[in-house]
């Protein structure tokens, strides 16, 4: 009685990885060898692996069995520690789904894949950013960085990360050398949890995205970058960084309720562009090698369901449909989803 104690209380402090081959083996040795003891009875060794299966699991259906004295002896060793030994390994195996549960809603594990968007620091304007890329394409990837102690989004398709955006190792985890975009959303939080106090100076809160824009720049100044300036005033302090674009939330807002209070049903307008619940939407086609005019470009796609409205610069195509298109130019169009499959060119 003490050895088998002894025996199985060393399984269970054996290392995960080693008990699961351990209890592999075993039941292979055991598969093989019950046919060897009775190729008869069993017929092949998938018979055997199913007896030693239906044994060790103690399910028992009981359609193969061993008939000689030495079938039964293996049998008797798979009852004393077949069961116990695959009973340890299954309760490893859950800790180990457990534990790696727990670390990646804990921020905990490193993101290996590639071609995703990368969203640092929580806000509301940061979870509708996770809405819109998910409403544009089902299927993307994104990782996001904040310093909470659990994930602020379960969904399989956001892999979290926690820990400080400004410090390298972070922006590592997120494997943001591989990312399609990043996003830096204003963080106006000071100190974590509950006691966390709002900032409400926007040149700190600006400051805070400039040190991990500059960290970012460090790096991974090819990832395109989007930051969120709290007060237009601060972008000056930003222009020995490389970000690709700026996104002023609480301007925007404003531009929108005046607009539509000037012009009433505009922010509909706005929201639908802005979004891809229905309708229209905004997109970027390629260059054809027929156009050699914004009048051709412009009247092609129209022919086909689609409005170019910009050159990637300037909304006054209207006004220059007689000059050439520029060799880098990006041309936008408002169509629907389909329109735009076949426009798109590229």
């Amino acid at each position: 009685m003490f050895f088998f104690s002894r025996f199985f209380w060393q399984m269970v402090r054996m290392k995960s990885g080693l008990i699961i081959a351990f209890g592999g083996a075993f039941v292979l040795v055991c598969s093989l060898l019950a046919y060897w003891l009775e190729p008869d009875t069993f017929g092949n060794p998938f018979n055997g692996f199913w007896w030693v299966m239906t044994t060790v699991t103690t399910v028992g259906y009981g359609d193969f069995y061993p008939h000689t004295i030495p079938g039964k002896c293996l049998g008797v060793v798979l009852y004393v520690f077949g069961i116990g030994l695959i009973s340890i390994a299954i309760s490893k195996v859950v800790d180990k789904l457990f534990i790696y549960q727990r670390k990646k809603e804990e921020g905990k594990l490193k993101y290996t894949g590639k071609g995703h968007f990368v969203i640092i620091d929580w806000n509301r304007q940061a979870e509708y950013t996770l809405e819109e890329i998910f409403s544009t394409d089902p299927d993307a990837e994104t990782v996001l960085i904040a310093q909470l102690p659990k994930t602020p989004y379960p969904h399989p398709q956001v892999h979290y990360i926690q820990g400080n955006p400004v410090r390298e190792e972070t922006l590592e985890m997120a494997n943001l050398g591989e990312a399609r975009a990043v996003f830096i959303f204003a963080d106006d939080t000071m100190g974590q949890g509950p006691g966390a106090q709002v900032i409400t100076d926007p040149a700190f809160v600006d400051g805070k995205t400039l040190l991990v824009a500059t960290a970012i720049e460090r790096n991974y100044a090819h990832v395109y970058s989007i930051a969120e300036i709290r007060d237009r005033h601060n972008l000056g302090s930003f222009k020995h960084v490389k970000i690709d674009d700026f996104v002023f939330g609480n301007e925007t807002i404003s531009h929108m309720a005046v607009r539509s209070a000037f012009n009433p049903g505009t922010s509909a307008i706005f929201h639908q562009l802005l979004t891809r619940n229905n309708g229209e939407d905004l997109y970027e086609v390629c260059k054809k090698a027929h156009w050699h005019t914004f009048r051709h470009a412009f009247e092609d796609l129209l022919n086909q369901g689609a409005t170019l409205i910009s050159d990637g610069v300037h909304l006054n195509i209207n006004q220059r449909l007689n000059e050439p298109i520029p060799e880098h130019s990006r041309l936008f169009v408002i169509c629907t989803a389909e329109v735009y499959e076949k426009v798109k060119g590229c």
